[in-house]
């Protein structure tokens, strides 16, 4: 017999900050979401989606991008439409990081920071980084589709010590 339950479909992913002081350099947060072959999910990434871009088949994009987070409610949004990707990916992992030009920045040092991760009306996870206080990045969601197809949603806040780039790579490995 069948499952119930249709799983996760369709998630927006945001992410907010303050914007920092007059006169320093601009906090610049960014969400990433790494895709895993459903043939090796715990290898590297098959494609990442950060920084205005999106994936390859439109399924995963970055509606939002905010260099300085300024505005109200939430500066970045993405959306994936887990219910659209191919049957080659079996694993999405969602995270967020800090950019680092301006200097060594951390969640701690920057006032306001939260996450939200909702499908349609319904909240999935929410924080405000205050466990990864001390990191310039973290994952915060990881997506997996079981065997009937569907996709399951599992909270994954977890810090790392790493510039952004470094961060794409590494996020996925450590939920293993």
């Amino acid at each position: 017999m069948g499952s119930l339950s249709k799983g996760v479909g369709k998630v927006e992913v945001t992410l907010r900050w303050d914007p920092s002081p007059m006169g320093e350099p601009p906090h610049d947060l960014d969400i990433i979401a790494a895709t895993y072959a459903a043939d090796d999910p715990y290898g590297s990434p098959v494609y990442v989606v950060h920084f205005d871009s999106r994936s390859p088949d439109g399924t995963i994009t970055l509606n939002r991008d905010s260099r300085t987070g300024q505005g109200f409610g939430f500066d970045e949004v993405m959306t994936l439409e887990l219910d659209r990707l191919a049957p080659a990916y079996a694993r999405v992992v969602v995270g967020m990081a800090i950019q680092q030009g301006g200097g060594r920045k951390t969640f701690g040092d920057i006032p306001n920071t939260g996450f939200r991760i909702r499908e349609g009306y319904t909240v999935l996870a929410e924080s405000d980084f205050a466990d990864v206080s001390a990191s310039t990045a973290a994952s915060v969601a990881e997506f997996t589709r079981d065997a009937s197809g569907s996709w399951d949603f599992r909270p994954a806040v977890r810090g790392f010590d790493v510039d952004p780039d470094s961060f794409a790579g590494a996020m996925g490995g450590s939920l293993a």
